[in-house]
């Protein structure tokens, strides 16, 4: 039977959740480099035994780490983000010169077919790459020097690369999203960069259809249909079906189309989930109901999955990256808490158990399928 590991970074280090397919019990193992904030762990497709984790401290700024045995033991690979980059290569919206700092790695994808391929996604926005595992990075350049950048704006959280989504069909095709700049698409792996944020709309902005300055919350891709990708932005749930050439809107009957995370079942390219909160002021769910909505249409209707969550005085959160689901049929779907919590669901949301409270707050969960 296969085993379910789901990597869980928080606000005090990383955990290793484990169970057998049936996902009713799970272990956990941890906490990992205790004390620090783990902004990501990812697994390798390629090497079940291959993680990479970004541990970051406001006193001893950021470190990664690499195990090449499933978690059970870790070693600091190189430090390349503690770096300026020269004198006005950014200028905020109101013209005032800043250089970029790499003071916070907030995502890390692996690539499919190597485990020592590592792409990091860093705050300041930037991108990085590692082949030999991650004791080596080099920048790919070209976002951070795209024509746009004098008009990125940093979000709540900062101006941060979040989100990295790989095409598996088409290894030079990187969708990249940053907080609170938008969308961009590369074809050649990362050498030139299109932004791709047609179609948005931010009513914050001076121009509320500008290209440039949306705050882009999440992306998600199912992988045996790449040209399709749904959006969880500041506000509206989106949808592109021309690999982000233009978006449309698909929140529908949502209770809010406010939220961080988003995520495409694992065998049903259009089954959907969010988990809405009430506003961009108020994290926490409507009606404190904590709902994960789901959309077997790809959006414009939504179900509310509710049985086994908490559906009063809930004040929660689940940010952009806590929010995974796993290759088994059925489908499992995981979320982790602002409070705490991962819930777990091994029938595609129908029904939701706690896996484990009371952990510090939630920033990431990955789901891995082991034999």
């Amino acid at each position: 039977m296969a085993t379910v590991r789901l990597l869980v970074g928080t606000r005090k280090g990383a955990f290793i959740l484990t169970a057998d397919g049936t996902r009713r019990q799970w272990r956990v193992d941890g906490p990992h480099f205790g004390g620090w904030e783990i902004y990501h762990v990812a697994g390798s497709p390629a090497d079940p035994d291959r993680l990479y984790a970004s541990q970051s401290s406001g006193w001893f700024g950021q470190q990664m780490q690499r195990s090449d045995d499933g978690g059970r033991s870790w070693q600091p690979v190189d430090n390349a983000f503690t770096f300026r980059a020269p004198a006005g290569t950014h200028l905020m919206y109101d013209g005032s010169a800043k250089d970029f700092e790499f003071t916070r790695v907030w995502h890390l994808s692996p690539t499919p077919a190597d485990p020592d391929v590592v792409y990091a996604g860093t705050q300041d926005a930037a991108l990085f790459r590692s082949s030999d595992g991650g004791h080596s990075w080099h920048e790919l350049d070209a976002l951070r020097r795209h024509a746009s950048a004098a008009q990125w704006a940093p979000g709540a959280g900062g101006l941060c690369l979040h989100t990295l989504v790989q095409d598996p069909g088409q290894p030079g095709r990187l969708f990249a999203a940053i907080s609170a700049a938008g969308a961009f698409r590369s074809d050649d792996g990362g050498a030139s960069w299109e932004a791709v944020n047609r179609g948005l709309v931010s009513n914050f902005l001076p121009d509320p259809q500008a290209e440039i300055g949306h705050c882009v919350h999440s992306i998600a891709m199912h992988p045996a249909r790449p040209q399709v990708l749904f959006m969880q932005k500041h506000w509206d749930v989106m949808r592109s079906d021309d690999g982000g050439g233009h978006w449309q809107e698909i929140s529908g009957d949502l209770p809010s189309d406010f939220g961080f995370p988003i995520a495409v079942h694992a065998h049903e390219p259009d089954t959907v989930y969010v988990v809405p909160i009430k506003s961009d002021g108020e994290h926490y769910p409507p009606e404190s109901c904590l709902r994960v909505y789901r959309s077997r249409s790809g959006g414009g209707h939504w179900e509310p999955l509710g049985r086994g969550l908490p559906q009063q005085d809930c004040y929660v959160n689940v940010l952009r990256n806590a929010f995974a689901v796993d290759s088994l049929e059925p489908c499992g779907v995981y979320f982790g808490t602002t409070g705490g919590q991962v819930y777990a669901s091994a029938d595609g949301g129908d029904s939701w158990m706690a896996a484990v409270r009371d952990l510090p707050p939630v920033l990431a969960v990955e789901a891995q399928v082991l034999p």
